[in-house]
C-alpha cells in the first residue's frame, strides 16, 4: 500500500435522531462533533437520515404494494362477471 493516499479507519458513532438509535462502527468518514460512548471514549458523530431502528423494512411497518399481478387482477374481474 502506497502512504498517504488511504482515509484514516476510525472508530464512529451513527446517530438516528429520528428513532433515538446509535451504534459504533468503523468508518474512514469524519466529523467535527463528538460524543462519548458507553466506553467512556469520545467519539465523532455521523448523523443518518434512517437505521435498521427507524427503516420501515426493518421495523415492519412496510405497506405490501404488490397484492396481484396482472394475471391475478385479470381472473379476479373474470370471476365476478360469470
Amino acid at each position: 500500500m502506497q502512504k498517504g493516499i488511504h482515509p484514516t479507519y476510525q472508530m464512529v458513532i451513527f446517530l438516528d435522531a429520528s428513532a433515538d438509535y446509535k451504534f459504533l462502527s468503523g468508518s474512514t468518514k469524519t466529523s467535527s462533533e463528538f460524543m462519548e460512548w458507553e466506553d467512556g471514549n469520545s467519539y465523532p458523530v455521523i448523523r443518518v437520515d434512517s437505521s435498521s431502528a427507524s427503516h420501515p423494512f426493518f421495523t415492519g411497518r412496510q405497506k405490501n404494494t404488490e397484492i396481484g399481478g396482472r394475471v391475478d387482477k385479470f381472473k379476479q374481474r373474470l370471476k365476478h362477471k360469470k
